[in-house]
């Protein structure tokens, strides 16, 4: 396989278009947080030094948590293994996220305002009729954003360990600390790194769907997805058709229990999809969506192979005495969509702030009490979000017909609305009642029309 060079890309805004997005990441960046002071008078201070954690993993959730923990007064350290890791995700975030996180715009490839469901059957369903002028679904290149993410947290402080985690000792006592196990790969050893331990007081495990700090803790195990991502690099006049588009293909060819995808970035297009129920059939499902979108991306040259796991569902424990876990490592990938990159991040986030808060800007110990002030304002927030996704995926994924109907249903410009508003902007919309009613309505007969044609499929393969 030919392997290239991924070149740099600065943005695709005039700087009257980045004016005015750069005014709506304005309008919708969070106040900044003003932290009042949640540790116990009992909780002890921390003698000489400030708090102590180790943050084990440097994708969205990481980089954020490390940035948070650094500007709150924490000592943080960062480990991670790869630097350049470039994680197969399709790439899309909100565009709350932008400025929410105040992202740069140019490590922004592509302003997603287009978007095609495919169906079984190859009927097409435009999205996006509905988005206002500076809507967008931005797409990025995971390599760029995590490094962004992980030298912001650099520049606010914390210390950054190319090194791979290998285990942790549990304290002995009370407030004894963590031992962190790692192989520091550093220019003095060469390729074969350097074991070395850390003494920390607390860890927040961001190290994906394999987690070790989950292992370490004995987080219990959950379903998961594949996902298989090619980036494929195509010519000019094709890469044209995908500017500001992209691609969703749904259909047991390309994956039983999940969707295919064509996502425009810099300069080449990712093609991938995922399963959970058929992860032996990755290749072939990958082989059937190239051939779903042949004509747009034929003669195109594949430039990176990528397959990593994906959570399906939360841990059944994401935190334990002064361990918390975020983003993959604790199952934070919503179904039906997959999306994660966004709460990855905020994850990381709301992490940080917990521990911040609760030891006084690093002057107190933390224990398992302040660590749960973080997932109890996860759950409240967005366990129904988590919840209506995986109904949607159960009820229209399940097979062909009903797939179908999911597609027939996306026609509609008030789904379109409701979809896209609570995707960019990571809130509850509240809907038109009269519309709601005519969705139910039309939703019901969407899937009698699929039960009667999965019947009429069933007689002809008898």
């Amino acid at each position: 396989m030919a392997s290239v060079v991924l070149k740099s890309f600065v943005g695709l805004r005039s700087e009257e278009a980045n004016a005015v997005v750069l005014q709506r990441s304005a309008t919708i960046s969070q106040p900044r947080r003003r932290f009042s002071v949640l540790a116990s008078k009992s909780s002890p201070r921390v003698a000489g030094r400030n708090l102590r954690v180790a943050v084990v993993g440097g994708g969205p959730a990481g980089g954020s948590a490390a940035e948070t923990l650094a500007k709150g007064g924490i000592e943080t350290i960062l480990i991670e293994r790869k630097l350049d890791n470039c994680k197969p995700c399709g790439g899309a975030i909100p565009l709350c996220m932008i400025g929410e996180f105040d992202l740069p715009l140019d490590i922004i490839d592509r302003r997603v305002t287009k978007m095609k469901m495919i169906s079984p059957s190859n009927v097409a369903v435009d999205i996006g009729r509905t988005l206002k002028p500076h809507e967008y679904i931005g797409m990025v290149r995971r390599e760029v954003l995590d490094a962004y993410l992980r030298d912001r947290a650099a520049s606010a402080g914390a210390s950054i360990i190319n090194g791979l985690f290998l285990k942790m000792d549990l304290p002995q006592s009370k407030n004894a600390p963590y031992v962190l196990h790692y192989t520091d790969f550093n220019s003095k050893t060469g390729a074969a790194g350097e074991k070395k331990t850390l003494e920390v007081d607390a860890v927040i495990g961001a190290d994906g769907a394999n987690s070790r700090v989950a292992k370490g803790i004995d987080a219990g195990d959950y379903d998961y997805a594949i996902a298989f991502q090619e980036r494929i690099k195509i010519s000019d006049d094709k890469m044209k058709y995908y500017e500001d588009l992209a691609e969703m293909y749904v259909g047991d060819d390309v994956s039983p229990d999940f969707y295919g995808w064509v996502f425009p970035k810099c300069d080449h297009v990712a093609v991938g999809t995922g399963t959970v129920t058929h992860k032996g059939d990755i290749k072939k499902l990958q082989i059937a969506t190239r051939l779903r979108a042949r004509d747009k991306i034929d003669g195109g040259k594949i430039i990176r192979v990528e397959a990593h796991p994906i959570p399906e569902h939360p841990r059944p424990k994401r935190v334990s005495d002064r361990v918390a876990l975020v983003g993959d490592a604790a199952g934070y990938v919503t179904k039906c969509s997959g999306e994660g990159i966004y709460f990855a991040a905020k994850s990381g986030r709301m992490c940080a702030e917990a521990i911040v808060q609760g030891s006084e800007n690093g002057k107190r110990m933390v224990d398992e009490s302040d660590l749960r002030v973080y997932l109890e304002k996860w759950d409240k927030t967005y366990w129904p979000t988590y919840k209506v996704l995986d109904i949607l995926q159960k009820v229209f994924y399940r097979s062909n017909p009903a797939k179908e109907a999911f597609v027939e249903m996306c026609a509609d410009e008030y789904v379109q609305k409701m979809t896209f508003d609570s995707y960019l902007y990571k809130r509850v919309v509240p809907g038109n009642p009269l519309e709601d009613l005519k969705l139910a309505v039309n939703t019901i007969g969407s899937l009698v029309r699929a039960n009667a044609l999965r019947k009429e499929m069933e007689k002809l393969t008898v």
